[in-house]
């Protein structure tokens, strides 16, 4: 009978340090991350691209965490998340950003920070390494909000931000998707096409074919800081073959990204046409504030209702003051990426993960 109650006196105090163990694990997030939304499928990524997409992912987290620690602000880890996709071909932001129907790349960027909304806008660039970092530099030393084309290049200049050529950002899979793209006389959204469906031996670089996979391969971040104040940032390349200087959502505050202490920080991904119609990274703030929504119920109505009802494909994350997180998309996969308050990172790329 002791030996039974030992037994089970035992059993009780291992379920508890179990039980204390798993209830220090925080599921409230300091930082999420996406680079990109649409048709992702196991299936077609080879094991080697889907551990590049996971390691670099978790890259970004890092330099955003490390930026946390040392007490800067939410807009600064921003940058440093962003700053390392747009450094890495695999997504449509900086180095792997699409080429233009006239065989240059262009590229959009914004910034906000949600204390007192003061925000920052790039569009139609083509000089600044990062762009993100010109975000940020209009919204701190600017008294505008957004600027476009080489009056935007020749701000970055003046701010001594990183100038580059135009051809440091080209690179020849996005340049053999624009010749396909321009064979079947469309312009695609993004970085469509199937990525990792194979691999070219010869150039250790992955295939692209315009068939299934479709990505919008734009990427963001959102972040809650130490001192729970809010911001977001959304950086892309656009559409390949795009023309006459079309800009879509991620530039756009209100559309592509919003942040607001009160509320919510938000980036998004997808069909800039369909975001800025429905204004929806404000939308999400909007039904929180005025609907007292939850941030996972605003999210997934504008994502997964809204948007879905006029077939506006694409996906955003979030985050609130206290931490909550959400990432909802509306197609088979978004890359993402999530930093927890105890330190865990998770990163995930397909659907129901």
């Amino acid at each position: 009978m002791i030996r039974k109650v030992t037994l089970i006196l035992a059993c009780f105090c291992c379920f508890q340090m179990q039980a204390q163990t798993t209830n220090k694990m925080s599921n409230k997030a300091r930082i999420v991350i996406h680079g990109g939304a649409g048709t992702i499928l196991k299936k077609n990524l080879t094991p080697e691209r889907e551990a590049a997409y996971h390691a670099k992912l978790k890259e970004a987290l890092v330099a955003g965490k490390e930026t946390l620690d040392k007490g800067e602000k939410a807009e600064i880890a921003v940058v440093e998340c962003i700053k390392v996709m747009e450094n890495s071909p695999l997504f449509n932001a900086g180095k792997g950003a699409v080429f233009t129907h006239e065989e240059t790349i262009e590229m959009d960027a914004s910034i906000m920070e949600g204390s007192k909304l003061n925000a920052g806008a790039a569009c139609s660039i083509s000089r600044i390494k990062n762009p993100i970092t010109l975000a940020l530099a209009i919204m701190n030393k600017s008294h505008h909000v957004m600027l476009s084309g080489k009056g935007a290049d020749d701000f970055g200049k003046s701010q001594n931000l990183e100038i580059v050529d135009n051809d440091y950002f080209k690179d020849s899979i996005r340049y053999r998707q624009l010749k396909k793209v321009q064979e079947m006389e469309e312009a695609i959204l993004d970085h469509d096409g199937d990525q990792g469906a194979a691999v070219d031996s010869s150039e250790t670089e992955f295939n692209i074919t315009l068939g299934e996979d479709k990505k919008f391969g734009t990427v963001g971040a959102v972040v809650r800081d130490n001192n729970d104040h809010l911001a977001a940032g959304t950086s892309t390349g656009g559409m390949t073959n795009k023309r006459f200087g079309r800009v879509g959502d991620s530039p756009l505050i209100g559309a592509g990204t919003y942040a607001n202490d009160s509320t919510c920080a938000i980036s998004c991904t997808g069909h800039g046409e369909f975001f800025i119609r429905h204004a929806v990274a404000y939308n999400v703030h909007s039904r929180m504030y005025l609907k007292g929504e939850t941030l996972n119920e605003a999210g997934d109505y504008v994502i997964n209702k809204e948007l879905v009802k006029v077939d506006g494909m694409g996906g955003l994350i979030g985050i609130d003051n206290e931490g909550n997180f959400v990432m909802p998309f509306n197609t088979k996969g978004m890359f993402r990426a999530v930093l927890y308050e105890d330190g865990r990172i998770e990163t995930m790329m397909y659907g129901e993960e």
